[in-house]
């Protein structure tokens, strides 16, 4: 019998990168258990995202101040989802930084714990904090020396608003969820296309080392595992559609193949209503309707989603 995953937030590890450069790597990277980095500059440090629950982000803060030993001073969010921004609110008297679709979703948004769609979570106190500084393509910051290269795609991926987080000296890259490392991609509040059309900005930098937004650190290999998929979904689609069938219908019939191993398979139906409305030409990112695409998420899984946040 296999062991138990631990997934409290005792198992998350501070990772080297590169020097001064770190990665917080939280197992098993399932629903609401990201990554998050830190950048040293010695008097003080970068943080980049927070986590989904008040006591995942007090373990994290924790963690950096034991690493480095001192104040965080500036906080990057990668994007808009609450598992790298619920704890934005802990990070006391530093600037946060983000897209400007960030800011206004989360101020639009505020924290969403999705009542009977997840089940098991611990969400503590939180309450929600956009960022105070936006920008809209490119910016850059500076932790010391290190240069931080903040890159938006130019369109929708993930979602609409990632932000990849490059250091061009030391070739590292937080990835943020535009990589997901043995878990499925997600693309409902994005676009499929739009996300492949990212990855590309991703092979342009060419990093040595990865940081995805869940899972270990990693290379370029699993960029081309995550557009794979992406590519599955298309055809996936592009099949249902001819044989009329829903995407709920497609997906349950629908046999994953080298992707059976990747985990959160319920978020299969959700994709594929993306990948349906890109189809009917929707553009990138654009509205659809995300209740109907949820519903059939819980009902391909057959009930709430379990999540150890």
């Amino acid at each position: 019998m296999s062991a138990v995953t631990d997934r409290s937030p005792s198992a998350a590890a501070v990772t080297r990168l590169a020097d001064r450069v770190h990665g917080y790597v939280q197992p098993d990277g399932s629903w609401y258990i990201n990554n998050c980095g830190f950048v040293d500059a010695g008097d003080h440090t970068v943080l980049i995202d927070t986590c989904s629950t008040e006591r995942r982000t007090r373990a994290l803060l924790a963690a950096v101040e034991g690493a480095t030993g001192s104040p965080v001073t500036t906080l990057v969010n990668t994007h808009h989802h609450g598992d790298h921004t619920n704890g934005n609110y802990l990070v006391e008297g530093a600037t946060v930084i983000g897209h400007r679709k960030t800011r206004e979703l989360l101020v639009t948004e505020g924290i969403q714990k999705f009542d009977g769609i997840f089940v098991g979570n611990d969400w503590g106190e939180l309450r929600p904090r956009p960022p105070e500084v936006v920008f809209d393509d490119r910016l850059t910051l500076y932790a010391g020396d290190v240069e931080i290269q903040l890159i938006h795609p130019g369109h929708a991926a993930h979602t609409t608003n990632d932000v990849l987080v490059w250091l061009p000296a030391q070739r590292v890259l937080y990835a943020g969820d535009l990589v997901f490392h043995g878990g499925s991609p997600f693309a409902l509040m994005g676009s499929v296309a739009g996300w492949r059309a990212g990855l590309d900005v991703i092979r342009e930098l060419e990093p040595d080392v990865i940081l995805p937004g869940h899972g270990g650190p990693c290379d370029l290999s699993v960029v081309d595992t995550v557009d794979r998929y992406l590519k599955f979904v298309q055809e996936t689609a592009k099949r249902g559609k001819a044989a009329g069938l829903s995407p709920l219908e497609l997906a349950k019939e629908t046999d994953l193949g080298e992707f059976a191993s990747l985990t959160e398979q319920e978020r299969l139906p959700g994709n594929l209503h993306r990948a349906y409305a890109e189809l009917d030409g929707a553009g990138w990112g654009a509205d659809i309707d995300l209740v109907a695409a949820i519903t059939d998420m819980l009902a391909y899984n057959k009930g709430p989603i379990r999540c150890f946040s």
